[in-house]
């Protein structure tokens, strides 16, 4: 068993994989200025920030001379694996109601059972159709059930902190975005930097017909039907197609776009 798996109690015969990836200033992850940074401050570092709270004490007063492990982080609402709060894609939902915030994303989206399409086979920058989506769920047949958790799997999840993941994979395309919403799913997922295709292979379809409506065109749905997206997800090739659950809470950021989410498939 790797450290990205743990058992419940056996009783349970309950499998937990982790669908995250880590928080990491050292890799790539996310394109120029939106790279998160780790300071790492160690138990010799902090001593005197410990003692400040004990007039008179010294260094030898304290066990092992040392004060307390910390880290100073500078990065966004979605570095890492992260949730996105339809506040992210615009300032509206639901054709024209105030977009939630992700202290506002009702918490029954965020566990719920789960299915995930294989997408690895498309090209990087190809837009998944409403018929691509129908024909994986023929596949591996199964049918959408309201408020189900929906994962795709890409090229790009291999990929993470390598310098071409943010060009990898495919992207969901508006149509198809809505597909899934109207069969009643709220919160989706990839493994990719993005929801939408990669931005390097937008820009050169846009570049040859100015169309705006290619433009963050998956995100961009949620105007119309408000809905969540994980991004950053990670070892989906160890997860079966279906009949496992997925939970990931986000942190509870006051009216943030996003929030950082542990999240785990539970496969029973």
């Amino acid at each position: 068993m790797s450290k990205a798996d743990s058992a419940g109690p056996a009783s349970t015969g309950r499998r937990l994989i982790d669908i995250s990836v880590a928080l990491r200033s050292d890799i790539a992850s996310d394109p120029p200025g939106l790279l998160p940074a780790i300071e790492y401050l160690t138990h010799t570092q902090t001593a005197d920030d410990l003692l400040s709270f004990f007039p008179g004490a010294t260094h030898d007063d304290i066990p092992d001379r040392e004060g307390w492990a910390i880290e100073r982080v500078q990065m966004t609402t979605h570095s890492g694996t992260h949730l996105d709060a339809p506040y992210h894609y615009a300032s509206t939902m639901d054709n024209g109601k105030r977009a939630i915030t992700i202290d506002e994303v009702p918490l029954e989206w965020c566990f719920q059972p789960a299915v995930k399409l294989d997408f690895r086979r498309y090209p990087d920058g190809y837009v998944v159709t409403p018929g691509d989506v129908d024909a994986e769920l023929e596949r591996i047949g199964h049918v959408l059930s309201p408020l189900e958790i929906v994962v795709i799997n890409t090229s790009a999840g291999v990929r993470y902190g390598h310098d071409d993941y943010v060009s990898r994979g495919c992207g969901m395309g508006r149509e198809a975005t809505l597909h899934l919403l109207e069969q009643g799913v709220r919160l989706t997922g990839t493994d990719a930097w993005s929801w939408d295709a990669p931005f390097v292979h937008t820009a050169r379809r846009f570049a040859e017909n100015h169309d705006g409506t290619l433009i963050w065109e998956g995100h961009k749905a949620g105007r119309d039907i408000g809905y969540c997206h994980l991004e950053k997800l990670h070892n989906l090739e160890r997860l079966p197609a279906s009949g496992f659950e997925i939970c990931c809470f986000p942190v509870k950021v006051h009216e943030g776009s996003a929030g950082w989410t542990r999240a785990v498939a539970i496969l029973h």
